[in-house]
């Protein structure tokens, strides 16, 4: 059996909702926006599932990588072509939107958005840091 796992994440919770090859809902659930969490109740669900879907946001790189590392294949989204889709629907709630990103990467009908790596995001951080104490440093001399 082959399942679609679509994640809806905000801040403090994530919405999961698991899919299989036919669109049968399979188990849905709330639960804390932390890798380990969504990680331990996939697990729970199905050894074999592989895949997990979410659409880009705050927690994007955070999940990525939390899922890479836990073992699943973590797809990013992009927000604007899962809002479209989303938008279609009846009943807009967190609950109906994590079950429709799971349809949505069963039908394949989605845009895989890349992550940058680790080592791109400290570099970005250090570049950033050091444009600011250069800036302050001019501001200071004047």
């Amino acid at each position: 059996m082959i399942y679609f796992t679509g994640t809806d994440v905000f801040l403090r919770a994530v919405w999961i909702c698991v899919v299989d090859d036919h669109g049968e809902v399979c188990r849905e659930a709330k639960g804390d926006a932390q890798v380990d969490v969504v990680g331990a109740w996939l697990h729970a669900f199905s050894p074999e599932l592989k895949s997990v879907g979410f659409e880009t946001g705050a927690l994007s790189q955070y999940l990525t990588y939390g899922l890479q590392a836990a073992g699943f294949e973590a797809i990013c989204l992009e927000a604007r072509q899962v809002k479209n889709t989303l938008y279609a629907m009846r009943n807009k709630t967190d609950r109906n939107d994590a079950r429709g990103i799971a349809h949505i990467l069963r039908t394949g009908w989605y845009s895989r958005v890349h992550i940058k790596s680790l080592h791109s995001h400290r570099r970005r951080a250090l570049l950033a840091s050091r444009k600011a104490i250069l800036a302050k440093c001019v501001d200071l001399e004047e």
